[in-house]
């Protein structure tokens, strides 16, 4: 059972979908928020994962953030973190209220960037009882160091640079600068790493495209993006439960490592054979095994 519902973060009306398990009849259940990644939709990933999770007993929900998809603010496209980490915040407490969700027994998944800005919303909301990752990564890291580190500091500078003229400009009127995210088609891809390369397939083809992903963000968005790290803190979920799911090809996946190697117990890094960034959005050779560990997580702790 699927429902429309809208919650407010930061004085934005936020969109989201809000499922229910085929064999809910009145009592409270345990909830799952679900974020979705950089450029993503409740629609995508997150919304598969909601689902999915709805079928194994809890409630979940998926949400388009501040500034993307459904949800109010502007400029559209916007990709502020702290911005991002309240709309987790904001989901939870639009849960507690909830006659179908047990405010105390809450948890939240991330997927790419949100699998940065959800552990770093539970580093602060004691009300995450629970904390899940898939194919994490930190974009502040991302941005000042390139995917696997070694970007020379003058590329973060420079685009810091461009930032400045660009708020410039729109206080003089013009239209915020927008760049897209991945690119626009596997011939645009060539030659750049797997995760464009997935993400171009994922992201700009029938596989998942959606009218409200556009492939689009301010570029401006650097200047808060840089100044962001998601796990700097991350010992401060402990003594919460926390566990990060990424596959063994995914470039991305020394995000989880590096990260886990921060936290503190109970923690676990869960590695699915074989599988990419990418491929955990929706691969059916690899999601299942990743909702297997998930819903024994939630179901261990979010409702014992």
């Amino acid at each position: 059972m699927k429902t429309n519902v809208t919650f407010l973060s930061n004085g934005l009306e936020l969109a989201g979908q809000l499922y229910l398990p085929d064999d809910y009849t009145g009592d409270r259940r345990p909830a799952v928020v679900v974020s979705h990644p950089f450029g993503g939709v409740k629609e995508q990933t997150a919304g598969l994962y909601a689902e999915r999770l709805a079928g194994e007993g809890f409630v979940a929900l998926a949400f388009d953030a501040s500034y993307q998809g459904e949800s109010e603010g502007e400029p559209r496209f916007l990709e502020n973190p702290f911005a991002r980490a309240e709309d987790v915040r904001s989901a939870v407490t639009f849960l507690t209220t909830r006659d179908e969700v047990d405010p105390d027994r809450i948890g939240a998944l991330g997927i790419c960037a949100s699998g940065g800005y959800v552990p770093y919303a539970a580093q602060t909301d004691h009300r995450i009882k629970a904390v899940a990752t898939v194919s994490a990564a930190d974009m502040g890291a991302l941005f000042r160091e390139g995917l696997g580190g070694g970007q020379s500091e003058d590329v973060i500078r420079g685009m810091l640079d461009q930032a400045g003229k660009d708020r410039t400009a729109e206080a003089l009127g013009e239209a915020p600068r927008l760049e897209h995210i991945v690119p626009e088609s596997a011939e645009d891809a060539e030659g750049w790493p797997t995760l464009y390369q997935q993400g171009s397939d994922y992201y700009r083809t029938p596989r998942a495209q959606h009218p409200n992903s556009p492939n689009w963000f301010v570029a401006r968005s650097v200047d808060q993006i840089a100044q962001y790290s998601s796990y700097d803190l991350i010992h401060l979920v402990s003594p919460r439960p926390l566990l990060m799911i990424a596959g063994t090809a995914a470039d991305t996946a020394y995000f989880s490592r590096e990260a886990i190697e921060k936290a503190d117990e109970p923690k676990e890094l869960f590695w699915i054979d074989g599988a990419t960034h990418i491929d955990l959005y929706d691969k059916e050779e690899y999601v299942p095994t990743a909702l297997t560990k998930l819903t024994s997580f939630f179901g261990e702790h979010l409702t014992g």
